[in-house]
């Protein structure tokens, strides 16, 4: 949600971290959405313009929201462009890969300039350019396969896609937007993880180069899948 509405993405992570009482007005299960140029009210769930969102229901309410503006409200445009596309391509052979892995596919494995990436990438939460970590983590970067590198590409960012002009024209959800690292308090057998909308990598502070590398690639390779609110 967040990568098509930021705004709306906020809006629906105050309700899941609020109480709904706090909200000032009454919720009900159904919403005003742009239907084609038309506003039209639509009930998440059968009758729910007389269903009200409460604290025990308030979860649900999001994830119908959440359904209905990514995929129930255009769902039309969604099996035509697959009508079309598997016109080309059997979904017997499309259903091989997941998404990461057809972008691969189609695009291949791009060179990836590390001293462009290194010098435009921002530090957040306490990291800075001399951090151990930080210093770690571009030591490893340069030492890793080149498709592990698009793969950290890939999980932090999105896209496995380099943009022309280099890093300085990477762009999020709300415009240029340059790499991130950002420092994520230690804890046992945490993993890295990533917010692609802002191409933020979050990396714990590692105690060594070896398990900051160890970390990394089982989250590249292996925990790389599914998304939370963020």
């Amino acid at each position: 949600m967040s990568s098509i509405d930021p705004e709306y993405a906020k809006n629906l992570q105050w309700i899941l971290d609020n109480d709904i009482s706090d909200l000032g007005f009454d919720l009900t299960f159904a919403v005003e959405t742009d239907v084609f140029g038309t506003m039209r009210v639509i009930d998440l769930k059968p009758g729910g313009n007389q269903v009200m969102v409460t604290e025990e229901n308030k979860h649900e309410y999001v994830q119908l929201v959440a359904d209905l503006k990514l995929t129930r409200a255009i769902r039309r445009q969604i099996c035509s462009f697959l009508d079309g596309f598997h016109e080309f391509i059997p979904h017997s052979l499309v259903s091989l890969f997941d998404e990461y892995e057809l972008e691969l596919l189609m695009s291949g494995l791009p060179e990836v300039d590390m001293n462009d990436w290194e010098k435009n990438t921002t530090y957040a939460n306490g990291y800075d350019v001399e951090s151990p970590v930080v210093v770690w983590f571009w030591k490893v970067l340069r030492s890793l396969s080149k498709t592990d590198v698009v793969l950290l590409l890939q999980f932090a960012t999105g896209s496995s896609r380099v943009p022309l002009g280099g890093f300085s024209n990477l762009s999020g959800t709300s415009g240029p937007h340059q790499f991130c690292i950002s420092r994520v308090e230690f804890k046992p057998n945490l993993l890295p993880s990533a917010s692609t909308c802002f191409n933020m990598l979050r990396l714990p502070e590692y105690r060594s180069e070896e398990e900051l590398k160890e970390r990394l690639l089982v989250a590249l390779r292996c925990g790389s899948q599914g998304f939370d609110f963020a």
